[in-house]
């Protein structure tokens, strides 16, 4: 009946705001958003029944001989495009898929997290999760494509005379809260042309559902205003890449926030620290899953405010976890090797999995690392046991291959089709010729 109520508002609010069409999307395992678009007239029949697609054209979904798929719209999901106007204006619902048989289809990134998820109720408790999303705006060329000239030369925090970088900030903002997400700050990056727009935290699947439709608005404004947005975490030599903090908490179904006790050390709950030891003891285990592209390990290396060694601080940003100064309602860790280029769904499943077994294994993390990690020395950070991160994306696939944890949470399907697909990726990289070989070793070799 709830589900009954939910569809017949939806049908309302379709009529009234006068949406033409529907958006009927997904996510691959890749972290791309698929899409089957139908008319309004025929939303009605797709929330009662869902919509057939084929399975097999996308991304370590299925093959030819399994590839009828029906993706259900989740009825809570439904938002209008407020960049949509008259006959072309669009609504979008994010979708569960389903398999030729009926049920759940494993490969689908929401159900890991949906799993995931479910297994954190179990244990009493809801994950809530907010993302600093950073991205690059570039300029295009005569011909519509992009460049890697930077929309802007500013730099961190800066305000600058109203650009279009500056005016697509402010107009996904607009629209995000538009879409009920929230929008809580945007600011300039540290590198010309680089911006940052945060959510406000919410239960982890409406979190990564939210992640969905904003890196689509920020496209799409961007494109609108003649630039071209990328969230590839190292797109440019020398500056800082961009990165996706991921700010997370544990709510009791009280709503009170697990991570919070006013009488312990740092007013940190027992229970935070044993899934902040989780977090980090699985760090290199998930990284393959966070930071998912041969790009991103470009970024995780020191000097460029990426984190790179496996710690912890309250106060020290070259830490891989950091402690936000808030408590009560707001004691949170602040995650930050996620890179924006990856599958929401899986970051967070993958995170969230990590704290959890923390907990199951009452794991202690080490004491707070509160210099600057970057000037130890490699003898320095061994005597502290401080390890790294991996440094490229084979050695994070090893990683993740010999965990367990990994292949419990993300389900045979998911589990191996990562590892093929992505070793795929890191084969075809690295059999490729550089520029910067090319130049540096054809005059000399």
């Amino acid at each position: 009946m709830a589900d009954d109520m939910k569809e017949t508002k939806i049908l309302e609010i379709a009529k009234r705001e006068k949406v033409q069409f529907v958006q009927i999307q997904f996510m691959d395992l890749l972290g791309f958003v698929k899409t089957v678009t139908i008319p309004t007239t025929k939303l009605e029949r797709a929330l009662d029944e869902g919509v057939v697609f084929d399975g097999s054209s996308v991304v370590g979904y299925a093959t030819i001989e399994e590839s009828d798929m029906r993706a259900h719209p989740v009825p809570e999901t439904f938002r209008v495009f407020p960049w949509t106007s008259g006959d072309l204006k669009t609504a979008g619902i994010v979708c569960n898929v389903y398999d030729s048989k009926g049920s759940r289809f494993t490969g689908d990134p929401r159900y890991v997290l949906e799993l995931v998820m479910k297994r954190a109720r179990e244990m009493g408790y809801v994950p809530h999760t907010g993302p600093e999303y950073e991205f690059f705006l570039f300029k295009l060329d005569g011909t519509g494509r992009p460049t890697n000239v930077p929309s802007d030369s500013g730099r961190y925090f800066e305000q600058l005379p109203m650009d279009a970088g500056e005016a697509v900030r402010k107009k996904v903002s607009l629209y995000a809260n538009e879409m009920g997400f929230d929008a809580e700050a945007s600011h300039h990056e540290v590198a010309p042309g680089q911006h940052e727009i945060d959510l406000r935290y919410a239960d982890a699947m409406t979190s990564a559902d939210r992640v969905m439709a904003l890196k689509h608005a920020i496209r799409t404004v961007a494109l609108e205003l003649g630039l071209h947005a990328t969230f590839m975490p190292k797109p440019v030599f020398g500056v800082n890449g961009s990165g996706m903090h991921v700010h997370q908490s544990l709510i009791t179904p009280h709503g009170e926030n697990a991570f919070y006790e006013p009488t312990a050390k740092w007013e940190l709950s027992p229970l935070m620290l044993h899934y902040l030891a989780g977090i980090l003891t699985y760090a290199r285990e998930t990284c393959a899953v966070l930071a998912s592209w041969v790009n991103s390990y470009k970024r995780l290396v020191p000097g460029y405010e990426a984190p790179v060694y496996i710690c912890w601080a309250n106060k020290n940003r070259s830490a891989m976890v950091r402690i936000p100064q808030g408590r009560g309602m707001s004691t949170r860790m602040e995650v930050r090797n996620p890179d924006p280029a990856g599958n929401p769904y899986l970051q967070y499943a993958a995170m969230i999995a990590a704290g959890l077994a923390g907990i199951e294994r009452k794991l202690e993390p080490p004491e707070p690392m509160e210099t600057d990690i970057y000037a130890l020395t490699a003898a320095d950070r061994r005597k502290l046991g401080i390890a790294s991160l991996p440094g490229n994306l084979e050695e994070a696939l090893n990683e993740f291959e010999r965990s367990e944890l990994m292949r419990e949470t993300m389900g045979a399907h998911v589990f191996t089709h990562v590892l093929y697909l992505k070793r795929q990726e890191w084969d075809e990289y690295r059999t490729r010729v550089t520029d910067y070989e090319v130049e540096k070793f054809l005059p000399i070799l």
